[in-house]
């Protein structure tokens, strides 16, 4: 499969994973298309044959990191999870979905950066402790420390808002 169709193929999990580091849509959405970007122009420097997705996960994560330091270094902040959510159609399903996805992310957007990146990985974009690990560049204890107190302090949020 050429880089471009992988590339395409990836699209949809890169999106997730923006949505779950960054605290709008907005700003995912830039993060997304500044991290497809950045890898379109250092396309040379992936070796085929290895993981497109992990390759990208890791330029995306250091673009948001790269981010929120310039942002905190401009004193800015990130525009609340709440403006910009649109409720879907009519449907009472879809509406309970939107309501719930809703509140998930809310909860998501409360949680220290290291804990949403990696229930990101994990729990959303399902990917092993060992690869997430790699990924993010920390031991294994660490991811799993980071992914219990997440998973936690999630469930007790979610929790409260029942």
């Amino acid at each position: 499969m050429a880089f471009e169709d992988e590339m395409v193929a990836l699209l949809p999990r890169l999106r997730r994973f923006a949505h779950a580091l960054a605290r709008s849509p907005a700003d995912a959405d830039d993060l997304c298309q500044a991290a497809v970007e950045r890898a379109i122009n250092a396309r040379a420097s992936w070796q085929p044959g290895t993981r497109l997705d992990s390759w990208m996960y890791r330029i995306m994560r250091n673009l948001w990191i790269d981010t929120a330091r310039a942002t905190n270094r401009r004193g800015k902040t990130f525009v609340a999870a709440e403006q910009g959510e649109t409720v879907g159609d009519g449907g009472d399903r879809a509406i309970e979905a939107s309501v719930e996805l809703g509140q998930v992310m809310r909860a998501m957007a409360t949680l220290p950066n290291e804990q949403r990146e990696v229930i990101a990985l994990v729990l959303v974009e399902g990917f092993a402790y060992k690869e997430a690990a790699e990924m993010l560049e920390i031991p294994m204890g660490t991811l799993t420390s980071r992914l219990v107190r997440g998973r936690t302090a999630l469930m007790a949020r979610l929790g409260e808002a029942a």
